[in-house]
């Protein structure tokens, strides 16, 4: 969590302080500070968010969340590992022709956008009925329908895209939705790791009764 916290603070930071504030959030992605003086920055800020995420999902599988090779395992994994790709192949200008870097980067954004709701719907629905954990459940259950709600913008804008002859990424306000989704999927990851620590404290109360008794 505090990982978390730290890489959205650095992200915040960018769209505030010069010169990446020069950059619209309105109609600019997020990776495109990654093409500005304060790059580094928005690298780093990434990389720890992979980072905090892998904890978390360290975290989730000892508090007995999910097996290791459950769906939501596997959408935590293809999230981190997706934020390192889009690191490691920055955002490339299309305007210059077409790049092999930049097709892994948007696939690799793809694979981040949709594998980590999906992965929240499952581990959500997992443990809805659960008396305890009836709450945690809901919340990621909530944000995992959000993150996917705010992806259908960029669908429904590629999908049109033939009929309305507007290149799809123009059709549609992409920085803002893509910012309404990074809010959400950050989200998903901050609730399941309080999720993971309450599960934990509650495991290791039990263990600790278990060896008194």
């Amino acid at each position: 969590m505090g990982a978390v916290g730290v890489a959205v603070l650095l992200l915040g930071a960018l769209h505030v302080v010069p010169p990446s504030s020069a950059v619209s959030p309105y109609r600019r992605t997020i990776s495109e500070y990654a093409l500005t003086d304060a790059g580094p920055v928005f690298n780093v800020a990434v990389l720890i968010l992979a980072a905090g995420s892998v904890a978390t999902l360290l975290a989730a599988l000892g508090a007995g969340l999910f097996p290791p090779l459950s769906g939501g395992a596997v959408s935590l994994v293809l999230w981190s590992a997706a934020l390192a790709v889009v690191v490691y192949f920055p955002k490339h200008n299309w305007a210059v022709g077409p790049s092999a870097g930049g097709t892994i980067h948007r696939i690799a954004s793809v694979v981040a956008f949709l594998s980590l709701p999906i992965g929240a719907l499952l581990i959500g629905r997992a443990w809805r009925r659960h008396k305890r954990w009836r709450a945690h459940a809901t919340w990621t259950l909530g944000l995992g329908v959000w993150s996917l709600l705010s992806f259908l913008p960029i669908v429904g804008a590629i999908v049109a895209q033939p009929w309305t002859d507007v290149a799809w990424w123009r059709a549609i306000p992409l920085g803002a939705v893509e910012r309404v989704l990074t809010i959400s999927e950050v989200g998903i990851v901050v609730v399941l790791a309080a999720w993971a620590f309450a599960a934990a404290r509650v495991r290791n109360g039990a263990a600790r009764e278990a060896l008194v008794s």
